[in-house]
């Protein structure tokens, strides 16, 4: 406690040593001298206006022709910047790169962009950021991706068109690129410090993790809400896919009505290249994966997501933290609800932390935002604790192993070395889908299309932070099967409901920034919903046997031969409570995951002896051990 007290004593001094500056300057400012921006307590202040603010469109040249009609695309990027930059006051930018600004519209209120007064200028902005923002000495630019809004080309769902989108709008920020007005005219950026910080949610934010993933120069900090890093990690996991043609299906949605017929062609090649044939991880899932090049990112990274997400699944952000460079700055918070933005569930502690996270990384103002704790994890709703680095450093990852009990009830988690070659134990159930919620109920009733094992009830709190991984030794009657794992608690408690993404809207409002005749920032709150249980899905993953060793090769099972299945869940940060239990269940279509059915109707048989589930568990083997895990030595093991 002493040593982040100094720590932000210091942060504080350095604040205020800045905000001497700033106002200092301000103080002494002369007719004729540039404006600048005043800080206090460590935050730039509103001293600009927002009704004066000066707003462009502008149509930056891409490096690429989308629809192939010959012509390279035009980005359409909507500006809203303070009047003082045509003053000599040099400003950042907060982009937000988006598809969605004419069709399905930004935030909890799917606002849309609107030129009330038809000069062919955007008046109506979604979204707080440029009400809050301009007037403390930042542009704010709606950049509308490819194909999309005012932009030229079709939409290509990740492909490099949407990758590319906004690097040609951080190029021409950076001088590196031309625009032009509605009139042909060439427009230069001559009023900003060429520095840009990306946020958006979902679609947006997953092209703040495309453009950073170039490593372009400029780009100085990327704040991905909900966000994808893995176009394939989004549609499909481990060989199984969650729908048909998807890409194409999007690209229609996100392109304005009037210009789908023109698309079409771009969106039957979608359909005809995205491997829906087999699931396997192909080029066209290489060229929409931006983990791969993760090691190209300069800029920081602030991270939002949460963990019980069923549209952007939480790998997709655990994958994306993990591959970053060491020497990227980092932060994270993790929340209990699904699709949902920060603003939506964290009001004034996102808008404060975004505040100082902005002014730190655009501005240079020395705060103490970095001196924070890197992340913030919600347990329960509206009840977060900090930690230094996520996963939580305590967490260490370790096998739990699946015991046989009485053929008619569930088989146990217990502890244990791995065994050797001699002995096994196998039970064997059918794959006969059924939902998620008749899956995971009833556990100590041995049905025939399952499997389940349990722990006793624990005797102290288990607390996972981290990815879990099932390893499977089995074999199935025939060529090709799909295995899901389910880790459940069983117990009486209160979550944060999936229904709504947990979020519940009300009819009250409240406002953050400041208004012009077309524009206000009030927006209405938004409240948690809970609900109590006797049993809670924790996290589940599922595989195609197909690809069991590869994601780029399939091969066939031999029938009743036993392999190996391995593959992760879910990333996850929750604590399973005193008296609970812990359940594993193994099934084979997963209907709940995905929609899309193996339907082969296998006899799947699980090796137990060989079989188990890797938890990353904080504290260890010893924090399983308090918990009343039974350590069992198999017979065939020296202990």
């Amino acid at each position: 406690m002493r040593r982040r007290a100094m720590l932000r004593l210091l942060a504080a001094a350095s604040a205020l040593a800045a905000a001497l500056v700033a106002t200092g300057a301000a103080a002494a400012a002369k007719p004729g001298d540039s404006p600048s921006i005043v800080v206090q307590n460590g935050v730039t202040q509103p001293v600009f206006g927002y009704a004066d603010a000066i707003r462009q469109r502008v149509w930056v040249d891409a490096p690429f022709d989308s629809d192939s009609d010959g012509a390279n695309d035009r980005i359409a990027l909507d500006i809203i910047r303070p009047k003082a930059s045509d003053a000599g006051l040099k400003v950042p930018v907060i982009m937000d790169a988006s598809p969605y600004y004419t069709t399905l519209g930004r935030g909890n209120e799917s606002e849309q962009i609107e030129d009330t007064d038809g000069d062919g200028l955007n008046d109506r902005w979604p979204l707080f950021y440029d009400n809050y923002f301009v007037p403390r000495g930042y542009a704010v630019v709606l950049l509308h991706m490819v194909g999309t809004g005012f932009s030229d080309g079709c939409p290509v769902t990740g492909g490099t068109p949407d990758n590319l989108s906004a690097k040609a709008g951080v190029d021409w920020l950076n001088g590196r690129a031309v625009a032009h007005d509605k009139d042909g005219n060439v427009v230069t950026a001559d009023w900003t410090t060429g520095k840009v910080g990306m946020i958006g949610k979902s679609y947006d934010g997953t092209l703040a993790n495309a453009t950073a993933a170039t490593g372009v120069e400029g780009l100085e900090t990327i704040v991905p809400i909900s966000a994808i890093s893995s176009w394939y990690f989004y549609t499909r996991s481990n060989g199984i896919r969650f729908n048909t043609n998807y890409p194409s299906f999007l690209s229609s949605t996100v392109t304005n009505p009037d210009r789908r017929a023109h698309c079409a062609a771009v969106r039957a090649n979608l359909d005809a290249t995205d491997g829906d044939e087999t699931g396997d991880y192909t080029p066209f899932w290489a060229e929409r994966d931006y983990v791969k090049d993760a090691a190209n990112v300069k800029a920081s990274v602030f991270v939002v997501h949460g963990i019980q997400d069923d549209n952007v699944k939480p790998n997709n952000f655990s994958v994306w933290w993990d591959a970053l460079p060491a020497n990227v700055t980092k932060k994270i918070w993790i929340s209990r609800l699904g699709h949902v933005d920060p603003f939506d569930f964290r009001r004034a502690d996102w808008v404060s932390t975004l505040h100082e996270w902005f002014d730190h990384e655009l501005w240079g103002v020395g705060n103490d935002v970095l001196v924070q704790p890197q992340a913030d994890v919600e347990y329960a709703a509206d009840q977060w604790t900090t930690y230094k680095k996520w996963p939580v450093p305590q967490a260490q990852s370790f096998p739990v192993r699946l015991g046989e009990t009485a053929p008619d009830a569930a088989g146990s988690l217990h502890l244990g070395p791995q065994p050797g070659s001699a002995g096994s134990v196998l039970q064997s159930f059918s794959d006969s889908p059924s939902s998620e919620t008749t899956q995971i109920s009833n556990p100590d009733t041995v049905t025939a299309n399952r499997r389940v094992f349990l722990t006793q009830p624990l005797a102290a709190p288990v607390h996972i932070s981290g990815t879990p991984a099932v390893h499977l030794f089995a074999a199935a009657n025939a060529v090709d099967t799909n295995l899901g794992a389910i880790l459940v608690d069983y117990g009486d408690a209160t979550q944060v409901s999936r229904s709504g993404d947990g979020a519940q809207t009300l009819t009250t409002e409240d406002c953050w920034g400041e208004s012009s005749a077309a524009d206000d920032p009030c927006y209405k709150q938004v409240a948690t919903r809970t609900q109590t249980v006797t049993l809670w899905r924790v996290t589940k993953g599922i595989q195609d046997a197909l690809n069991r060793h590869s994601l780029s090769v399939a091969s066939e099972l031999v029938p009743n031969q036993f392999d190996t299945f391995g593959f992760d869940l879910l990333p996850q940060d929750y604590v399973f409570p005193s008296g609970h239990r812990i359940g594993l269940v193994i099934v084979g279509n997963y209907p709940s995951y995905t929609s899309v059915s193996d339907p082969v109707r296998a006899q799947i048989t699980l090796d137990l002896t060989r079989s188990s589930i890797e938890l990353p568990v904080v504290g260890g083997v010893q924090s399983l051990m308090r918990a009343g895990l039974e350590w069992v030595t198999p017979a065939d093991t020296n202990p």
